[in-house]
């Protein structure tokens, strides 16, 4: 009987200590890894539908972490997350802005990295198990087809990442229902392994441009203050 395939890591990151680090360890836990040192090569590289996962750093010679994460994200939906440092807070907002679906701060612990990655790639598992299972999801004039991982409002398409889509849907299956941010998070990575949670405010107000009319005052994806979020039927 021959074994699973195994995952293949995409890992960009232009030090090279970090780099040989980091590449040792995740093919210690087993996942086949390919480093890039640059922007331009991480870009072109990362579309490539052979990866699984893409852990890209913000800072890289020649295009940006983000540049990198936007141009990725206009052709391929590979989950990517994001290495950050701990006091650039904007790059972290910025990075989810751009398409990534999460990230973790410098310096980060090894155990940290291994459980988000895999947090990632089971959940992986279960959109691609779940593809062509699902119904077409109504709340108002919000359509969500899990088939299609497509979205309309209004008639109108609306272009999600990964990560947008799914807590959108956790929101979609019981509207009116408030969920925390923690349940959010929790529902995107099934695992209550989250990270900082804070990420599901950044979907949220990148949500929000997609499927309000007026962004700034929300009517169909509602805060209720000291709660969490809703979806409202509008």
């Amino acid at each position: 009987m021959s074994s699973p395939p195994r995952a293949r890591i995409l890992l960009v990151e232009d030090d090279d200590a970090i780099a040989d680090t980091l590449g040792y360890t995740l093919r210690g836990e087993g996942f086949d890894v390919d480093v890039a040192a640059d922007g331009e090569t991480a870009a072109a590289r990362g579309v490539d539908p052979l990866y699984d996962v893409i852990l890209l750093d913000v800072m890289l010679p020649g295009l940006s972490g983000i540049e990198v994460c936007r141009r990725i994200r206009g052709s391929s939906g590979v989950p990517i997350l994001m290495l950050t440092a701990r006091t650039s807070e904007l790059d972290r907002v910025l990075g989810l802005e751009a398409g990534a679906d999460d990230y973790v701060v410098k310096p980060f612990s090894i155990p940290e990295l291994i459980a988000r990655v895999r947090a990632i790639l089971r959940r992986r598992e279960l959109d691609r198990a779940d593809a062509g299972r699902g119904e077409v999801v109504r709340v108002g004039t919000l359509e969500l087809d899990p088939a299609r991982h497509a979205a309309r409002v209004a008639g109108r398409d609306v272009h999600l990442t990964p990560s947008e889509f799914r807590l959108l849907a956790a929101l979609a299956e019981r509207p009116g229902h408030v969920l925390s941010r923690r349940e959010l998070m929790e529902r995107l990575w099934d695992s209550t392994y989250i990270g900082d949670a804070r990420a599901a405010d950044v979907h949220v107000a990148n949500l929000r441009r997609k499927i309000e009319a007026d962004p700034e005052r929300p009517e169909r994806l509602i805060t209720i203050r000291g709660a969490g979020y809703a979806l409202a039927e509008v």
